[in-house]
């Protein structure tokens, strides 16, 4: 009988594949975010199903031209460019202007994206790149535009004046966002001589926190809902699209550095300040859906940790002496940045390595 002769076939890796690809992982993601963005169109109106069209239609038309333009495979139904406009949408207040956020959509997907190689090659969260671009641009559009609710306040649905409060101290408090409210107590405080106590108990109380968690508060398209914006995280988790670190670092170093600062400088339940913290402002949102973006992310357990964890001070930092309330954009852009010094320091060593 002859003998069978069997070579071995050497290929390049990976020599383990698993069932995921692009396509599944990006779609994964917009369907995460669906549920949080749905709820943004029910509470601010069919004026943000717009913005959302608008900054998906232009994401998706953008990199189709571009890639046509440079000679590249079109990629563009893949799902990131979905993704994209869907978080610029998010990122920009109720009433942004179509055309803004439009340029806004056009910017993260060329300038950030695809000039610099497209899809894994970018150095900077796209979205969060476009904000900050808009911001720099537009600081009146992005900095206005919030949606004002039933009762003609723009921080919550829940914000009642039942502590009696003078009708301007409780027009300053209410016309604004819950972090731009908090950043501007103390200024609210000494100008009309309203009681320390009183103003936490109105701005941290079990009413206002449950609206900021449930999702009925004023502020950027994305921050409405928190526990929507949990469930799609804990459904990316489930799926093992992202892990833990990222969003666990991020939000609990928040979490600990608002409960430390805030039972230092003496303010009353430091806790329902730091769990406010949390809630409010895109922090949830930028935990589960940007920071963990895993091509600008570390590809290391430790590193995720450490992103995280940097992130956390920056934007708590920002959100304490900052000029803007909100930290969470440029913190994870800035972490972004320190990205290949992150995967340099804590990459595994090589077996038989020193």
């Amino acid at each position: 009988m002859a003998t069978e002769n069997k070579l071995l076939v050497i290929s390049n890796a990976p020599h383990i594949r698993s069932g995921e690809s692009i396509n599944k992982i990006m779609w994964t993601v917009a369907a995460a975010l669906v549920p949080a963005a749905a709820y943004s169109v029910y509470l601010f109106g069919a004026r943000v199903l717009v913005l959302f069209a608008c900054c998906v239609i232009t994401s998706v038309v953008a990199e189709t031209l571009t890639q046509l333009a440079l000679g590249k495979k079109v990629t563009a139904f893949d799902g990131s460019a979905v993704i994209t406009g869907i978080l610029v949408a998010m990122n920009v207040p109720p009433g942004a202007p179509v055309w803004m956020t439009a340029i806004g959509s056009a910017f993260a997907v060329v300038i950030v994206k695809q000039l610099f190689g497209g899809l894994g090659f970018n150095i900077f969260n796209p979205a969060l790149a476009a904000r900050a671009f808009m911001l720099a641009s537009w600081p009146a559009h992005m900095t206005t535009g919030w949606n004002v609710f039933e009762n003609g306040n723009i921080i919550s649905k829940a914000a009642l004046n039942t502590a009696g409060f003078p009708q301007p101290v409780f027009d300053v408090m209410t016309h604004a966002t819950p972090l731009t409210a908090l950043k501007e107590g103390s200024a609210i405080l000494g100008e009309y001589n309203i009681n320390f106590d009183d103003f936490c108990a109105f701005l941290f109380s079990p009413e206002m926190l449950w609206s900021q968690f449930k999702g009925s508060i004023g502020g950027c398209v994305g921050e409405t809902s928190a526990v929507l914006l949990l469930a799609g995280g804990v459904f990316l988790l489930v799926r093992k699209v992202i892990t833990w670190h990222i969003p666990a670092s991020y939000i609990g170093t928040v979490a600990a550095l608002a409960l430390l600062y805030y039972s230092v400088i003496g303010y009353p339940a430091p806790q329902m300040i730091a769990l406010s913290h949390v809630l409010t402002g895109g922090l949830v949102l930028g935990a589960f859906f940007m920071a963990t973006d895993m091509v600008t992310s570390p590809i290391t357990g430790r590193g995720m940790v450490l992103f995280g964890a940097g992130c956390g001070l920056i934007t708590f930092i920002i959100r304490i002496w900052g000029g803007y309330p909100e930290g969470v954009s440029y913190s994870i852009l800035l972490m972004n940045a320190a990205v290949p010094l992150i995967d340099r320091f804590t990459k595994p060593k090589v077996f038989g390595r020193d």
